[in-house]
């Protein structure tokens, strides 16, 4: 079998006051055929798994372009175009192919394409034809499009938040591709609408438990694959919302039966999904006056996953206004004072300031008497048996709180994150991690308790208050019942 497989994605707020540019998916991961690191990584987990058929099955594997770029604002329109145009020319060039493996965010936004995705695969079932097989693995923090399922064959969803299960999925992505082409399945997508905007933590109940049902239901006869399109609530889109996935083998009213189904018992579980937010200046009091330790704060509206700064200064300001001593937090966005710190050393201390580069959502400047405490060079953090690349890094400390400042922009993911620059989490009272949920595999073994703060940044976390313009009016939470007509 002769496959082609790429990659291209970002995750697009936009909300997000920075845009993202070729020279982001070059600083985060931007590989030309054939040279990207032979490990698994979230965002092309199909074409890593295509290297390890290659080796075992004897299938003849042709790379393409593999770019993917920090989650931010809207992509400049001639970089997009610049980085589709270069796979779909490297898909011309490796034609006649059988298969085509995609690995995309399914939340790209660009200037004059508000459906990167369904771009993509609309103009890559144009070059290939009705005959090869396409498929696509994508995060469930997407805009699930009627082109995209119209493109493709077959579409798989990470289901696990945090994506804990992206090489799992990409195994059941080309399983189902490899069996299409022998004609042993013909798979149909049924997607059904839930109508509803909301977050999605399958670490707990009762999502965790959904998970598992889908996973169980996946065993039926006729039933290929189940998929939650989350959706991204960040990205104003027409097609934004969550959704249910069903992929049948030739059996659309089963598909459409069973979509439904799962689709409205997802709904009926809305507002209950996730751990809710508490007001941050409340939750640091809970957290300092707790009897027991660590205690993680996820500074969710600062969670560079989520498109946004990184470098929110609101909840340190709090931390220093309250007298809370004994916390880490990271990583703060700061490149400057990334610099600063490394050209002054261990040990040194000095003036500096921290964070508030971007806006209003950032927060202002915190000009601070600190000392440096651990420098990294190139540091990087582990996620589910892959990493990340952080930048240079530099711990700095003052008034008993240590922070991490890293050169790019990144949420916190894993321990090493702080231990590449010799700061044990696990010692601390409370450690401030600037994420949403990713974080939650590292460090839910070692917290004691994790509070999700409903703080100032980008990522506002009541979804009343955002000013949509293009999310279909007819949605929970703007309409209590949007079945009701």
């Amino acid at each position: 079998m002769r496959l082609f497989a790429a990659a291209l994605g970002t995750e697009t707020n936009t909300f997000s006051p920075i845009p993202t540019r070729m020279a982001d998916f070059e600083a985060f991961s931007l590989y030309r055929p054939g040279t990207f690191p032979d490990t698994p990584a979230e965002f092309t987990a199909p074409l890593w798994v295509a290297r390890q058929r290659a080796q075992s099955a004897g299938w003849q594997l042709v790379e393409g372009t593999c770019a993917f770029a920090l989650p931010a604002g809207i992509t400049v329109r001639k970089d997009y175009e610049t980085l589709r145009d270069e796979i779909l020319g490297q898909l011309a060039d490796a034609l006649p192919v059988d298969v085509v493996a995609l690995s995309m965010h399914g939340a790209m936004v660009a200037e004059g394409y508000p459906d990167c995705e369904g771009d993509m695969l609309r103009r890559v079932r144009d070059l290939v034809g009705d005959d090869i097989v396409v498929g696509l693995e994508i995060d469930p923090h997407c805009h699930l499009s009627e082109v995209m399922v119209q493109s493709a064959d077959a579409i798989i969803i990470f289901k696990e938040y945090p994506h804990t299960d992206f090489i799992e999925r990409a195994v059941e992505l080309l399983n189902i591709l490899e069996e299409m082409v022998k004609g042993n399945v013909k798979p149909q997508m049924s997607v059904f609408d839930c109508r509803m905007l909301g977050f999605y933590h399958t670490t707990k109940d009762p999502m965790k438990a959904f998970v598992r049902k889908l996973k169980a239901t996946e065993q039926k006869d006729g039933v290929l694959s189940i998929s939650v399109a989350h959706g991204f609530p960040w990205g104003d889109v027409e097609e934004g919302g969550t959704k249910m996935l069903v992929i049948s083998d030739n059996d659309v009213e089963l598909g459409d039966a069973l979509a439904e189904e799962l689709g409205m018992q997802l709904f009926d579980m809305r507002g209950k999904t996730h751990t809710p937010t508490e007001d941050m200046v409340q939750a640091i009091k809970r957290a300092h006056k707790a009897s027991h330790a660590p205690i993680v704060l996820a500074d969710s509206s600062d969670n560079p996953g989520g498109g946004a700064p990184g470098d929110s200064t609101y909840v340190v300001k709090e931390l220093l206004e309250q007298g809370v001593r004994d916390v880490c937090v990271g990583a703060m966005w700061d490149p400057q004072a990334v610099i600063l710190a490394h050209s002054a050393g261990i040990g040194s201390s000095l003036r500096m300031q921290i964070g508030g580069r971007i806006g209003d959502v950032s927060g202002a400047p915190l000009e601070l008497d600190v000392t440096v405490t651990g420098l990294c060079r190139d540091a990087r953090q582990s996620f589910a048996g892959s990493s990340a690349k952080l930048g240079d890094c530099a711990a700095i400390r003052f008034d008993g709180i240590d922070v991490v400042l890293s050169s790019l922009r990144c949420q916190t993911l894993g321990l090493d994150l702080f231990t590449n620059v010799g700061i044990e989490p696990a010692d601390y009272k409370i450690i401030v991690v600037k994420s949403s949920q990713h974080f939650h595999d590292a460090f839910a073994p070692i917290a004691s308790d994790i509070y999700y703060l409903d703080s100032p940044g980008a990522l506002m976390q009541n979804l009343k208050e955002i000013n949509y313009k293009n999310l279909p009016a007819n949605i929970w939470p703007f309409v209590e019942n949007p079945f009701a007509d």
